[in-house]
């Protein structure tokens, strides 16, 4: 493991960093007052994963129609594997159709784009529209559930567990605000989606005698500056809810409240949590995003190495007026890594310090693909290993 100590005051960096997650112990502030009225809430930083507020942060409760966050993620990722395209067509099933609550109002037989189903789970919080994408992706929507709880575990959701992609009530159905943050923080990976979650208004069948205006149930989007997602909810048992994104001045955190009273209460004390964050916090970043850190020495590959560089920019989160002077970082590589190797392949981690405290924790992944030698190739490199 390799140690190196940096002055942050230094013009030129000349190594590679990135962080992608941070320990959560290091909650940088608790005032419950911040969120009286709420029986859980949390912010979270997005580049680094910083907790800088929670209140009853791990408490399992009803998410309601937040519960779309997750939908939409797995929407996400199989747009983003190509596995589904926006301009896709998505039959509605009678069963589909059938639900109940917020709703687009579609028909049995009724056909729209991937693109126009999108918006109507993150516009509208459409329960038909999203059981007619699970049924899309993955045939049933007991064997999408099985998807969502499949990606939560892999995210190490502890507090969380899907019984339907809606947020519809349903006995075992609950998940915790910093679950949701989690969960937040992940699908705005994909830049597309604000696409969805930051309008505040459209329409769908817009050609046609049944035209649908859709408003978004997030009024945040329209009256705070920088917001642009995520997704609300509300039932009897959740009380209100919202999963809130904003970006101000480089920084964007994501903030979750839970069983707040009444809507207006609920967007009024969301909005107190944002201001928070961004009159007391700060976000630096370090090193951009692809540069080199190492090489790694990979066996049965066409190149005895392969270049590691950092899979998203290293930021860090200060007060505001706060100054950093050292920071060490620890750079772990696996070991007994074979051919073939793809880019973007996970093979190590990099850990930010200020004395004691874990500022970071980032996965490492490779520059470029390396194909597995053929046999003649490694024969060359043993006989060559003799002159």
């Amino acid at each position: 493991m390799k140690k190196v100590v940096l002055t942050l005051l230094s013009s030129v960096m000349v190594f590679s960093l990135s962080l992608s997650s941070v320990n959560a112990k290091e909650t940088r502030a608790v005032d419950v007052n911040l969120a009286k009225n709420a029986l859980s809430s949390v912010i979270i930083e997005q580049d680094t994963g910083e907790v800088l507020y929670e209140k009853d942060a791990r408490k399992e409760l009803p998410p309601a129609s937040m519960t779309k966050i997750m939908t939409m993620l797995i929407i996400m990722e199989e747009i983003n594997k190509g596995k589904l395209k926006l301009d896709d067509k998505v039959m509605t099933s009678e069963h589909a159709a059938s639900m109940g609550g917020s709703q687009i109002f579609l028909e049995p037989g009724e056909e729209m784009t991937v693109n126009e189903m999108l918006k109507g789970i993150a516009i509208a919080s459409g329960n038909d529209a999203s059981v007619a994408m699970a049924e899309k992706i993955a045939g049933t929507e007991e064997a999408f559930v099985g998807l969502m709880n499949k990606e939560a575990k892999k995210l190490g959701l502890k507090n969380t567990h899907f019984k339907n992609p809606t947020g519809l009530p349903a006995e075992g159905h609950y998940s915790s605000a910093y679950d949701m943050a989690v969960m937040g923080r992940e699908l705005l990976k994909y830049p597309l989606i604000t696409k969805y979650t930051g309008t505040y208004e459209d329409y769908l069948r817009q050609d046609t005698d049944k035209q649908f205006w859709l408003v978004n149930t997030n009024k945040l989007v329209r009256f705070y500056p920088g917001a642009d997602g995520l997704k609300t909810g509300f039932t009897a048992e959740a009380k209100y809810c919202l999963t809130a994104t904003a970006k101000k001045n480089n920084m964007r955190v994501v903030s979750v409240i839970m069983g707040a009273p009444t809507s207006k209460e609920r967007n009024a004390q969301m909005s107190k949590l944002l201001d928070y964050a961004f009159n007391q916090y700060q976000v630096k970043q370090l090193i951009k995003q692809g540069e080199n850190v190492d090489r790694l020495t990979i066996s049965k590959g066409k190149s005895k190495k392969v270049t590691v560089v950092t899979k998203s920019p290293v930021s860090v989160v200060t007060h505001k007026g706060e100054a950093l002077n050292k920071i060490t970082k620890s750079v772990k590589l696996n070991k007994n890594i074979q051919a073939p190797i793809q880019k973007g392949q996970v093979v190590g981690k990099l850990v930010l310090k200020q004395g004691n405290r874990v500022l970071s924790t980032t996965e490492l992944v490779t520059k470029n693909s390396v194909s597995k030698a053929k046999w003649y190739d490694l024969f060359r490199r043993t006989v060559g290993g003799f002159n």
